[in-house]
């Protein structure tokens, strides 16, 4: 590839010099050119003529680096020209091989004519990287001689500074000076290798658009490394490009493998400030960076070389790391990772590792991420090289699968790494129970932590796995989809567990192996989230951690279940370390097989760092990831004690709703015919706790599909005076029940106009963000006045949410009045385009609401 006329440009800054178009409107050259000039334009031979650029970045330091990086204000050359732009690749130099046949296109001085009109200058020469060593900078020797020096003593070369520099059609450099000392017989040159060593540079170029591709002005060795990491970089995106999902048994049979594009999904992370200085440019006074409480994930690791990343279990920890790997081994990354262009992605993962004994030296890391081409003979020493040169990317996974007693030479390990290889890159994962804070901080490591997903993401998750399961070409799949999306807004129970990537993923295949019809009670569904978490995952990964063995894997939801069974009796929801293993120490004297494997403070230790359950939010205390998962192995403990009597007396506290819920669900078919009487007998004795505690039974019927017909029968009656309320006042008496009540009020479909305007008093009363899915159904009702009361009722829910599945769903031709009560439903109502009749209720009347 040779330098085509239209991507040589003359530049007009300080002084006239040269440049070379990285794309049709991003300019490469000499930062002595533009100089101090705050809006220096560019002309290109052919092109749309001169055009104001603004300078994205420059470093000019009279030594090592000279160059600048321009973007004009349109494009330089007209579009059939910037289509035909070939792809751009830099070449650096690697040893200290001369380049004959070297090349660079200008406008220097000693080209302009009698009339002093300037024209283009093409030097052939030897690009010399062996010579001006200790200042950095390359030499482009002449092959014709020097040009005559002009009468004024000035350079007959002026103008040339900021061409671009080509080797075997390569970018190699720019030039920047004409040395004393050499008769105007040699250019100096900033190479490609030094700016390729600006993170700051490498950032300006992928915001430009010009994404920096490189490859050495190679020896024969040389070559043969390029050939290898090209095949190591498609291995790489090969391997990590698919994102698996452990321990998902579909009923229809079909993988668990799905594309990473697709499905992967940016969450957010948080963090402390960390202790490694900032990327150049990012200000701060005292040397450190402080990281955004959240932000996106790409946002978050801009520009740290070394990061601690915290992550629950099933939070997407080791996906994370798969998008790295393929992002960087692509060279397709984000503006803020402009610090990873380059480097090679390594993937160790430590639970496999750890069970060949000591762990790798570096030289061995290639076996470990890369078997199939470890034995390549362009693989000897090639690890030492990148990670010596710091353009490795070592992303370890996984230090809470390592077994406890294993943690210490872990962290030698890792410190070791870290003092022979300064300069590397590193991302290491962990569970938050597994390592305590501050674990790396002394080594410089930035903490992270994965947060929860947020409503929005649990839906972009949805639409992406089944984007990955293939909706675009299957309409039932799209059903499944939408359906789902309401589900886990409307149903708390579901909300609640899908926080996660993993529980998400759960929740999205249990959804389509039911074709669409999740289980009719959360119990199935609650069932294969332990399963996969306390035994399946970890078996399929193969974990070794020490306490591991079939006698734990069945104990340790017994175990659990105690826990959380003493959380709800004493209504908590911590408790503190010493408790914890003292309610272990008891039960274990009936566990024989399981005390074998060590004290109750070993099994207790075991159980926080695998399950995934348990977390430490102190050091001192413990509590359940999700109040979830407290309530439903505590219900089991709760009717294996046929602890009846205390879950019916606390049945008017909405604390014990779910548990008493699924204490149905799991009791045997007598046992629950017995929970459900004595919740209607005490609902029937007292006027107070009536309605709650009769819906509350009926909702309990959601979790199971056998009961004895004559106790469903007094449940169905008793709600059906209920639900749907009849009037305004049954509604707000309904309501009084809390948020039970949006499980059992009914659609639109069906009802008369004076009883679908009381479901909508209901459940607006209620005022919880669950009642929006059931709420917009109602939204084109045509009676104005069930339009009217969700009109009316914005103020109960969360503003955005409401305005978009609700309020702007509303039709108003009828004269229905929009009712504002603050500035930002008046905000909203604008962005929707306002509308004919708005009242405003306890907000000052702007012009933007009305239409």
């Amino acid at each position: 590839m040779h330098p085509a006329r239209e991507r040589i440009a003359a530049v007009f800054g300080r002084r006239q010099g040269s440049g070379y178009l990285l794309t049709p409107n991003v300019v490469l050259t000499a930062a002595h050119v533009v100089g101090d000039c705050d809006a220096p334009s560019v002309i290109v031979p052919g092109g749309t003529g001169r055009i104001r650029c603004r300078v994205a970045w420059a470093r000019d330091d009279d030594r090592r680096c000279d160059a600048a990086l321009l973007v004009a204000e349109r494009d330089l050359v007209p579009p059939q020209a910037a289509a035909a732009f070939e792809p751009l690749v830099w070449g650096r130099a690697y040893d200290l091989r001369a380049w004959p046949g070297a090349q660079a296109i200008g406008y220097p001085q000693v080209q302009r004519d009698a009339g002093g009109e300037l024209d283009t200058e093409q030097v052939l020469g030897t690009l010399k990287p062996g010579s001006n060593l200790l200042s950095g900078r390359h030499v482009l020797d002449s092959d014709y001689g020097a040009p005559g020096a002009p009468g004024d003593g000035g350079s007959p070369w002026a103008g040339m500074s900021g061409a671009a520099v080509f080797v075997d059609g390569l970018l190699a450099g720019v030039v920047c000076a004409d040395p004393n000392g050499w008769r105007h017989g040699r250019l100096t040159v900033t190479p490609a290798a030094t700016l390729w060593s600006e993170f700051s540079f490498l950032s300006e170029c992928l915001m430009a658009g010009h994404k920096p591709e490189s490859r050495s002005l190679a020896s024969p060795r040389q070559l043969e490394i390029e050939a290898f990491e090209r095949r190591l970089r498609d291995y790489v995106v090969g391997k990590a490009g698919e994102l698996t999902i452990i321990g998902l048994t579909l009923s229809d049979g079909e993988g668990e493998t799905w594309p990473l594009d697709a499905a992967y999904l940016s969450l957010e992370l948080t963090g402390a400030p960390g202790p490694e200085a900032p990327p150049e440019g990012a200000g701060g006074d005292d040397g450190r960076r402080a990281v955004p409480s959240a932000r996106r994930a790409e946002e978050a690791l801009a520009g740290h070389r070394r990061v601690l990343l915290r992550g629950a279990a099933g939070s997407g920890k080791t996906t994370l790391l798969q998008w790295l790997a393929t992002t960087t081994a692509r060279g397709d990354l984000p503006p803020g990772l402009g610090h990873l262009s380059g480097c090679m992605p390594l993937m160790l993962p430590l639970r496999t590792l750890i069970r060949r004994g000591a762990l790798p030296q570096p030289e061995e890391f290639l076996a470990a991420a890369a078997g199939p081409l470890a034995g390549v003979p362009a693989a000897q020493g090639w690890v030492t090289g990148r990670l010596n040169e710091g353009t490795a990317l070592l992303l370890i996974d996984g230090v809470d699968e390592v077994p406890e007693a294993d943690r210490r030479r872990t962290l030698a390990w890792v410190k070791d790494l870290l003092a022979a290889y300064p300069d590397a890159r590193y991302v290491i994962t962990t569970r938050p129970s597994a390592v305590r804070e501050g674990w790396l901080s002394d080594a410089g490591f930035t903490e992270l932590e994965l947060l929860p997903m947020s409503r929005g993401d649990v839906l972009a998750f949805i639409d992406r796995w089944h984007t990955a399961a293939g909706q675009e070409h299957s309409e039932r799949l799209r059903t499944f989809k939408e359906s789902l999306s309401a589900a886990v807004v409307a149903k708390r129970d579901l909300g609640r567990l899908a926080t996660n990537p993993l529980m998400c993923a759960l929740i999205c295949a249990l959804n389509r192996s039911r074709r669409g019809y999740l289980p009719h009670g959360r119990m199935e569904l609650y069932r294969a989230a332990l399963d996969l978490l306390l035994i399946r995952r970890d078996r399929e990964r193969e974990i070794e951690v020490g306490l591991e063995g079939p006698e734990l894997e069945q104990a340790q939801t017994a175990l659990l279940q105690k826990i959380a069974y003493w959380l709800i009796r004493n209504g908590r929801a911590e408790i503190e370390w010493h408790k914890a293993v003292e309610i272990l120490d008891r039960a274990l004297p009936a566990m024989p097989a399981v005390a074998a494997k060590g004290s109750a403070e070993d099994i207790l230790r075991h159980l926080v760092v695998r399950s995934g359950l348990l977390r430490q939010p102190t050091s001192e205390t413990l509590d359940f990831i999700h109040r979830t998962f407290q309530d439903y192995l505590g219900a089991q403990a709760a009717v294996d004690d046929w602890d009846f009597d205390l879950l019916v007396n606390h049945a008017h506290d909405d604390q014990w709703e779910d548990v008493l819920r699924m204490a149905v669900g799991h009791a045997p078919p007598r046992a629950r015919a017995e929970l459900l009487r004595k919740l209607l007998e005490r609902g029937d004795a007292e006027d107070t706790n009536r309605h709650r505690l009769h819906l509350l039974a009926a909702a309990c019927l959601e979790q199971v599909t056998e009961v004895d017909p004559e106790v469903r029968t007094r449940v169905e009656k008793a709600a059906a005076e209920l639900v749907p309320p009849r009037d305004t006042e049954s509604a707000k008496a309904l309501a009084e029940a809390g948020r039970i009540v949006l499980d059992l009020l009914p659609g639109p479909e069906g009802l008369s106009d004076e009883v679908a305007h009381a479901v909508v008093v209901a459940a607006t009363t209620v005022a919880d963000d669950r009642a929006i899915p059931l709420l917009s159904r109602y939204a084109t009702h045509p009676s104005r006045q069930v339009r009217a009361q969700l009109a009316w009722a914005w103020d109960r829910f969360d503003t955005d949410h409401y305005a978009h599945a609700v309020i702007g769903r509303l039709p108003y031709d009828d004269g229905l009045a929009f009712v504002v009560k603050n500035s930002a439903h008046e905000a909203a109502l604008k962005r929707l385009g306002g509308r004919p009749e708005v009242w405003f209720r306890g907000a000052t009347p702007g012009d933007g609401a009305r239409g």
